[in-house]
Formats: structure tokens, C-alpha cells, sequence
């Protein structure tokens, strides 16, 4: 019978029911545990006892480990009748015991867990990460090593597993057959494990929590990883910190946090999330130095919670997204969830402010309100209003700057969601900040650059789709990018066309779904001079994106995640009243109005050259591309009738200029 590795573990029941000690036994080749769990219960595991024992590695707060917790409890429960036993380990020493029994009780693990204090256990068996199982069969010999299954690893979720390693594994164990797939990888948060004062491997430095790696957590992390917020763990302690080192610097070295995916190289952007070298330097030097503690009176004074609001003053109106919470599952895939509510504005309302607050940070990844107006209501740009993202501060709009939202309108809450092991609820709210009209000087409208007639063909790895923003008035500023892909998204950029160059905007090499950040420009870009705005979007829908749900397919436009689209958000400021300070004048301002309408008729009647085909002055849906007439929100036929008439055209080229 093959296996991978054979030793011998104790863990001895002595005056701490929790102490493991573990030893070589060379006249046995298995793996015997002997301690008791946190809950008291005497746990063995040993030769002859059981056809199957998987031994689990896990953390109180990593975010696999709290999903994988109740998969393992329903294996558990799946084999229990077949003699098949589950034993949990917590190595982390950040991990007390009182922080092990409440996962035991959030998670509802039904299997014995026991605290491995000094990382005895871990170290015998050279578990390195949380979840990692072992798969030992009758004799205790290791059959299987690494993940529960493939659905989830850091920053990545797929909607069911493709292959349930364990179970697998498990079920061939008890058929008596080799096992099909003996080691994997397995993904995780890295085990916080002690290091001896004496180790060899420590070098000598002054780097001190207290004093240096405390204030780079401030300035780069804290504002997400403290509780409540919807970092996994805190960073706002050294007891926290220290045993979350390793995982910490390794998020930091592979580009993964802070979580930022413009290259600094193109633009500047006053909400960059970059970490400077010498920063990371800091976090290299103070774990190769033993993670020494330091003076707690060099500690820095604690960050202000950023969980209220951080308008320019109190919202004149708080509205919630719905009465009653949404309820948010404890696993999987949650598709972004659209909440239309009514403020009841009779009159007009300019927002000098808009912040959105989630109910339950541990679960919205993040939020966006837009503007809906009445039937028959016309305004430029698409109703953007605000957005929030984890760690993303607030950006003050510029005295006098201004939304406007029409009598009437509707706020859509656009919601995306992550589980974390337990069923959650939310009621996310969105506060206003009204300007006196008087007041305001620019107003904000958010144009929208959108190419909707791709088609990604099966296994392609690098698709381009490319568009125009459109309607943007010389006069304008341009505020922020916010680029916006699905899963498939690879890449992204946004150009600028002067008479003499083009210049890169911003520049997005590794497109992340996970995170939909604005990327507020440090100088606004005035438009006075630029001929043209245009976008090129690049899509992966090879095997090698972990990501794709899958590559087999032929990929269109549409609305959910499994498919695809190519959109950027650009937010412009353009005068409300034309003054000495603005660019332009008033002749300016009529000759845009009058360049505006070209544009609109002109779109008017190149849709109807390429899509009438009768030559009837209507367009049926069935004339349509696939593209758009997959599009679930056919923005074209505005009465729902099946078909565009010249006035449904207009209407959405007025909206694009």
C-alpha cells in the first residue's frame, strides 16, 4: 500500500488539556493523536481505529477556513457511517482557545478540534497552511494531502467545485483503490507559527512592531482590517499582527493588497492604493528579524473608525436600500442584487454629497447608487451617484459641484456581495447632502464609453473590444475612470486624442472583477483640447484565467457575471454657468450645443442606414445584432413595443451626447 509520508505524533492530555507534545516513534510508521479537543472531548486517532481519518488544518479567522469548515462538517456527516472520521487542528498562535471554540460554535463544526499550542502538530506533519488536510487510511499511512475541493482560493470563487479532491480521495480509500490524485495544492492563509528566539534564520535589526510596522499598517491597511470592517482579520494589534506575518507579506509581494490595479507608471490618481518600497522593506525586515515587539509607548495613536459618515456635513436625507434586510447565504456565488428605491422627490435636487454606509461590511464588497429618472425625463450621462469600496475614501466634490437629480427619480442600489461562512444580513443606506441651485457653479455628469457588439470566441486569451466616450463638452473637466469587466476581463485603457498625440489615461494590466475601483484623477484633465476619448478592453477566456466560468463558450454582451462587458464611467464637471474663469464662453458653449446636435443626428441616421434593412424608418428587434439582442435591458425600444423608432433613437443619442 502506497503512502506519502509515515511518522508518529503524540499529543498527550497533560496539566493543559490543550498541550501537544510530539516525538518519533521509529518502531511505528503512522500517525497517532492522543489529546483532548477544546470542548473537553478525548480525541484518538490511531492504528486500526478507523477506515479513513481526514486531519484538517484550520484558522479562527482565515476566510478559506471559515468556508471550508461546514464542507468538511457535511463530509463528516457524509461518511460517519462508513467509519470515516474528521479531527481539526488550530496551529495559528494567534488563535486562542476562546477564539477556536467561537469558530467551532459560528462555523457548526460537528468534529473534534484541538488548539496545537507551539505548532507541535503542525510542524510534525509540515502543515504550512489553513485549510490543508490529510488523508490517512486504516493504517494511518497519508493517502491523500492538500485541498478540500477547487471551488475557492484567495480572490477567486467559481459558482460549485469541478473536482472534490477529498471526497474523491476519501471514496478510493474506502474502494480500497490508489488514490487517483495523491497531492495538490492547497490554497490558504499561511499557519502563524512560532519562531524560537534562538533560530538561526533571524536577523538582526530594530525593527519593532511598536515603532515601524504599526504605522504601515495605518497607513495601508487598518482602514479595512479591523473588526467590523471586511478585512478577514485585524491589524490594529500586535497579538493580531504577529501571527498573520507571513500571510501578510506574501499578499503584499504577489500584488494582491492594498488592492490597487492601475500601473503607477500611466497617470496619477489622488486614491492610489500603492505601497511604497520601503514600506514593504519594513515588513521584510521585521519578520526576517524574529517579529519583535518594541516599546508600546513608540505605538502611534489608534486610526479614527471610518464606519460613519465622512460627508462635508450630516446627510439631509438617509435612505436605506429596502425595509427588511437581504439576506446574504453562508457559501457561493451571490449575483449582484438590485434594490430600485423611492426617495420622493417632488422638485429637482442638486447633491453637493453622496456616501454610501453598508449595514453588514463583513459581506458588501461594494455598492454603487444610480440615478433613475420618470419616464419621459431626459438627462445627460447614466444617473451615476455614488459607489462604495472597502477602503476607499470618500472624495469631496469641488465647491459649487453638483448632481442633478430630476423630480421624480428613483435611486437603484446596485449591490455585490461575498459570503464568509455564515449566513448574514444587510440593509446597506445612502445619505445626501442637497445644494442650494443658486450655489451651484459645474455640474457632474457621468458619461459612459460602451462597446456592446463583441463576440469572445472559445479559448481566446486576448480579445479586444474597443469604444468612444462621447458628449463631452469642451468645456468639461474630466474627474475620475472607472473602468468595468466581468470575470473574462483581462485587461483595460482609456485615451486621450490631442492634435499632436495620444496619451494614455489610465492603464489597467491586470483587470481584477473583485475589485471595481474610480480612479480619481490627482489633476483633473480639462477637455478643451482633446479631440477624442476611446477605450480598448482585452478579455482572457483562456483555461489559464483561474477565473473564467468557462472557456468553451462563445461570450456576448450582458448583464451577468458570466458574461461579459465594455464599459468605462468617466466623470465630468462641466459649467453651469460659463464665467471669466471658465474655458470657453457663451458662443463656445452654442457652438458645442450646435456640435452636439450634429452628433446626435447623425447617430439618429447611421443607425437606421446600417440596421433598416426594409428601408421603413423602423428598426424590429430582430434586425438587431445578437449582441443587443441579448442585452436583457434592450435600451433602444424605450415603450416596449419590439421595435426603435427614429424618437427611440434620439432619445438614447441625446443621453450619449
Amino acid at each position: 500500500m502506497s503512502f506519502i509520508r509515515r511518522t508518529v505524533l503524540v499529543c498527550l492530555a497533560a496539566a493543559s488539556p490543550q498541550m501537544c507534545l510530539a516525538e518519533e516513534s521509529p518502531g511505528e510508521n503512522s500517525l497517532v493523536i492522543d489529546c483532548s479537543a477544546v470542548n473537553g472531548e478525548h480525541v484518538t486517532v490511531a492504528s486500526g481505529e478507523s477506515m479513513a481519518t481526514v486531519v484538517c488544518f484550520l484558522g479562527t479567522e482565515c476566510p478559506l477556513a471559515k468556508l471550508y469548515g461546514p464542507r468538511l462538517s457535511e463530509l463528516a456527516e457524509e461518511f460517519s457511517g462508513q467509519n470515516v472520521r474528521v479531527v481539526g487542528v488550530m496551529s495559528n498562535r494567534q488563535d486562542s482557545i476562546d477564539d477556536i471554540r467561537r469558530y467551532v460554535e459560528l462555523q457548526a463544526i460537528s468534529f473534534p478540534v484541538i488548539h496545537d499550542d507551539g505548532n507541535l502538530v503542525a510542524n510534525r506533519y509540515n502543515a504550512t497552511r489553513t485549510p490543508e488536510v490529510f488523508l490517512l487510511d486504516r493504517m494511518l499511512n497519508v493517502r491523500y494531502h492538500g485541498r478540500v475541493d477547487d471551488q475557492y482560493e484567495p480572490g477567486i470563487t467559481r459558482s460549485a467545485p469541478e473536482r472534490r479532491d477529498l471526497r474523491i480521495a476519501i471514496q478510493e480509500v474506502l474502494a480500497n483503490k490508489p488514490v487517483s490524485v495523491a497531492r495538490t495544492s492547497a490554497p490558504g492563509c499561511l499557519i502563524g507559527k512560532f519562531r524560537p528566539a534562538d533560530s538561526r534564520d533571524i536577523v538582526e535589526n530594530n525593527i519593532t512592531y511598536s515603532q515601524h510596522v504599526s504605522r504601515v499598517l495605518q497607513r495601508h491597511c487598518v482602514e479595512c482590517h479591523r473588526p467590523g470592517e471586511i478585512g478577514p482579520f485585524a491589524m490594529d494589534s500586535f497579538e493580531e499582527v504577529v501571527g498573520w506575518a507571513d500571510t501578510m507579506l506574501e499578499t503584499i509581494e504577489d500584488g494582491r493588497m492594498p488592492p490597487w490595479s492601475a500601473d503607477p507608471d500611466v497617470g496619477r490618481f489622488s486614491n492610489a492604493r500603492l505601497m511604497p518600497e520601503s514600506d514593504r522593506q519594513i515588513m521584510r525586515d521585521w519578520i526576517a528579524g524574529g517579529l519583535k515587539r518594541g516599546d508600546e509607548s513608540q505605538l502611534p495613536p489608534p486610526v479614527t473608525p471610518a464606519s460613519q459618515w465622512q460627508l462635508t456635513r450630516k446627510p439631509d436625507v438617509v435612505i436605506p436600500m429596502r425595509d427588511v434586510p437581504f439576506r446574504v447565504p453562508a457559501q457561493g456565488t451571490v449575483e449582484y442584487q438590485y434594490f430600485v428605491v423611492d426617495p420622493n422627490f417632488e422638485e429637482d435636487q442638486w447633491i453637493a454629497g453622496a456616501q454610501i454606509i453598508p449595514g453588514n461590511r463583513g459581506v458588501v464588497h461594494h455598492a454603487i447608487a444610480f440615478i433613475r429618472p420618470p419616464d419621459g425625463i431626459r438627462m445627460r450621462g447614466i444617473g451615476w451617484l455614488t459607489a462604495y469600496v472597502p477602503g476607499q475614501r470618500l472624495v469631496d466634490l469641488p465647491q459649487g459641484y453638483a448632481r442633478r437629480v430630476p423630480a421624480g427619480s428613483k435611486i437603484v442600489f446596485q449591490m455585490h456581495y461575498t459570503t464568509n461562512g455564515r449566513t448574514q444580513e444587510d440593509v446597506t443606506q445612502i445619505g445626501l447632502v442637497f445644494a442650494d441651485p443658486r450655489d451651484v457653479t459645474h455640474e457632474m455628469i457621468t458619461l459612459i464609453g460602451i462597446n456592446q457588439e463583441f463576440e469572445i470566441p472559445p479559448h481566446a486569451s486576448d480579445h479586444e473590444a474597443t469604444g468612444d466616450i462621447n458628449g463631452f463638452l469642451k468645456s468639461g473637466r474630466l474627474m475620475s475612470i472607472a473602468p468595468h469587466m466581468h470575470y473574462r476581463g483581462r485587461s483595460f485603457q482609456v485615451f486621450a486624442d490631442r492634435a499632436d498625440r495620444t496619451e494614455t489615461l489610465l492603464s489597467v494590466p491586470r483587470y481584477d472583477f473583485n475589485w471595481q475601483h474610480s480612479y480619481e484623477l490627482a489633476e483633473p484633465l480639462g477637455l478643451a483640447e482633446i479631440d477624442r476619448l476611446h477605450f480598448s478592453a482585452t478579455f482572457d477566456n483562456s483555461e489559464a484565467n483561474p477565473f473564467n466560468p468557462n472557456p468553451e463558450e462563445w461570450v456576448t454582451w450582458g448583464d451577468q457575471s458570466w458574461e461579459e462587458m465594455a464599459v468605462v464611467f468617466l466623470e465630468v464637471a462641466e459649467p453651469r454657468l460659463l464665467t471669466s474663469d471658465d474655458s470657453g464662453s457663451s458662443s463656445s458653449a452654442n457652438a458645442a450645443a450646435s456640435e452636439r446636435e450634429k452628433k446626435v443626428a447623425k447617430f439618429v441616421s447611421d443607425f437606421f442606414r446600417d440596421l433598416d434593412s426594409n428601408g421603413d424608418g423602423i428598426v424590429q428587434r430582430s434586425e438587431m445584432p445578437v449582441a443587443v439582442r441579448q442585452f436583457s435591458r434592450w435600451r433602444w425600444d424605450r415603450d416596449g413595443d419590439q421595435q426603435v423608432t427614429p424618437d427611440e433613437v434620439r432619445a438614447v443619442a441625446e443621453e450619449r451626447f
